[in-house]
């Protein structure tokens, strides 16, 4: 009896486990300067940023300043996406105009536009699985993988129950029109290095 006793207030004093938890445990850990790290579908991933990677990140976020100011293009910040303990830090994030921060201070998945993953060997099966199905339950209209490994652009368009209605593969070189979509320009990669 007094066994089952310590089990039942045992239960009763777990808490399930947060994607806050998480983050403010990994905030005191000892990660290296210049790591990326996420959440996904709770397991943390850590990642280190490559010369390769920042050219690229930073080539998308300079043309995308061409229309979106600068407080709605972001870097490695933290939002929450649907499914299980879901917490990216995207590589490069625009927000709608209308995007405000909730009160926990943070952008919610409702104001993104466009998302940009630039891929790691590391990471690439998160890139193209699980978090691609976040990004299109989240109804995220462009979803844009940058492969430098194959040298590629993988385009997601019209998010549509779980997964995206439209997949466009461009070779580095030459433009990618996204005109047609919420983004509105054309961005080069004619300037993104390989590895």
């Amino acid at each position: 009896m007094i066994v089952l006793d310590d089990r039942t207030e045992m239960a009763e004093e777990s808490s399930e486990l947060t994607l806050d938890a998480m983050f403010e445990a990994l905030a005191k850990m000892p990660v290296p300067e210049g790591t990326k790290v996420e959440i996904v579908g709770g397991n943390i991933f850590m990642s280190p940023q490559r010369d390769t990677h920042w050219e690229i990140i930073l080539d998308i976020v300079e043309q995308l300043r061409t229309k979106y100011p600068r407080q709605r293009v972001k870097s490695d910040v933290r939002v929450d996406y649907p499914g299980h303990l879901n917490g990216f830090a995207s590589d490069v994030t625009a927000m709608a105009e209308e995007a405000v921060k909730a009160d926990d201070g943070r952008w919610h998945h409702k104001y993104i536009e466009f998302v940009t993953e630039v891929l790691s060997k590391s990471t690439a099966l998160n890139d193209y699985g699980p978090k691609k199905t976040a990004y299109a339950l989240a109804e995220v209209p462009v979803y844009l993988v940058v492969d430098p490994y194959q040298g590629r652009c993988h385009l997601y368009t019209q998010p549509k129950d779980g997964d995206y209605a439209t997949e466009t593969k461009v070779p580095f070189g030459e433009d990618l029109d996204l005109t047609d979509t919420v983004v509105g320009l054309t961005l080069k990669t004619d300037e993104f290095p390989r590895d």
